[in-house]
């Protein structure tokens, strides 16, 4: 076995699979025969992995005592660490007593380390080794993964258990102090966020207009896409691009994850082209009633059934449209019900045709826009900064790890 690098007296090279019980993956029950459930088992997606934890509040997803049973290889036990092989590559979790019974899916790898290897410390090297040993490995199209056979093959610096402890101790004492930093500046983004709305409440709330208008007067075209048959399978690793409700924020179009389909996928959807200066509103999901304007280096591009498109005529600025949108007293009208304040799940097209708006002259949008925008421009200067701060404490907690496994910490 070939030496990454020189390790302290006592320490080993080990490959991961020479210092864990298990290395696995879970399985989705209906693959199975069995139904997912509104009460039951926890079953485990990515998406309740937050911040390194399992988050018990996210899961929404449960199965019968015989689905968990029948399926043994997915079953979680406490000190397994948990380890994203599709999407995001490389979320991990330590799973803890409150959390089982509980079963996991096929993106999820599941690690069982021996006795010889601390559960904390391999997760914390499992964050310091993953870019340098996976970026390489990983392969797919829009979902990226990574295999176990790769996993298995990760070359691993083991320190004697006591070594491990201190270590692990010393990490979180060190990452806990990063990361209070870190939520002061996003402290500061928040604020910067909620300020933006206040002025943007305050604007729109001292227009004068004499009377407003239905969407669907002012718009040629209201409406939203689906999905390709086949599901997330059926992407593409290039294409058209297909904008999902993930890459639409109020204060910009996302990239991350944007999905790709082929001609013939695209040529379905073709009544939902997007064009420049489309106004996109998500309808479904925790991120209804986010909105954008179209990035137009985005295009050509479909939208899936989760996101409309709002194609204005010439009546109205699609960026005075959009801050109105955005602007959290209107944005609470889109969300909540007029009867007992119940939070929407999804706002249907004749809900968009018939919301009413403003429609004074364009000259006096433009200057709404024009001062929106400067006001916009100042947050996202603060925002930067704040982020960039973020950014290098998050490459300290990198550093530090590499320094904790070459035995320099």
């Amino acid at each position: 076995m070939s030496e990454l690098y020189e390790l302290p007296n006592g320490w080993e090279w080990k490959t991961l699979s020479e210092c864990t019980e298990l290395i696995t993956k879970g399985t989705t029950p209906t693959t199975n025969g069995y139904k997912f459930l509104d009460k039951g088992i926890n079953f485990l997606k990515i998406e309740n992995i937050v911040n390194g934890k399992i988050d018990l509040s996210t899961i929404e997803m449960y199965i019968s005592e015989e689905a968990h049973q029948s399926q043994k290889r997915s079953q979680l036990e406490e000190n397994d660490v948990l380890f994203s092989i599709a999407g995001t590559i490389g979320d991990t979790a330590i799973v803890k007593k409150e959390h089982l019974p509980m079963n996991t899916n096929q993106a999820i790898a599941l690690i069982r380390p021996k006795k010889i290897l601390n559960s904390s410390f391999l997760r914390y090297s499992l964050l310091s080794i993953v870019s340098e040993n996976t970026k390489d490995k990983q392969r797919g199209g829009a979902i990226k993964n990574i295999s176990l056979g790769d996993i298995k093959e990760l070359m691993y610096p083991l320190p004697p258990l006591p070594e491990q402890q201190r270590l692990v101790k010393k990490i979180d004492s060190l990452f806990e102090k990063i990361d209070k930093s870190i939520a002061l500046h996003q402290k500061n983004i928040d604020e910067a966020n909620a300020f933006m709305g206040s002025v943007l409440n305050e604007v729109f709330g001292e227009l004068e207009v004499e009377k407003g208008v239905s969407l669907k007067d002012i718009t040629t075209k209201i409406g939203s896409g689906a999905t390709p048959s086949g599901g997330q399978k059926a992407y593409k690793t290039e294409g058209i691009n297909l904008i999902r409700s993930m890459n639409v924020h109020d204060y910009g179009f996302r990239f991350k994850n944007l999905a790709f389909i082929d001609d013939t996928q695209a040529k379905k959807l073709s009544n939902v082209t997007v064009e420049a200066n489309d106004v996109l509103l998500n309808i479904t999901g925790a991120s209804v009633a986010r909105c954008c304007i179209v990035d137009e280096s985005i295009l050509p591009a479909r939208v899936n059934q989760h996101v409309s498109i709002i194609r204005l005529k010439n009546d109205m600025l699609p960026r005075f449209l959009h801050y109105y949108l955005i602007s959290p007293s209107i944005k609470s009208d889109l969300l909540f019900s007029s009867s007992g304040g119940a939070t929407r799940e999804a706002i249907t097209k004749s809900m968009i045709e018939g919301f009413t708006v403003p429609l004074p002259s364009i000259l006096i949008q433009q200057k709404v826009v024009n001062y929106l925008d400067s006001v916009s421009q100042k947050m996202e200067k603060v925002k930067t900064i704040q982020k960039d701060k973020m950014a290098n404490l998050k490459a300290l907690k990198a550093s530090l790890l590499d320094r904790a496994f070459r035995g320099e910490l």
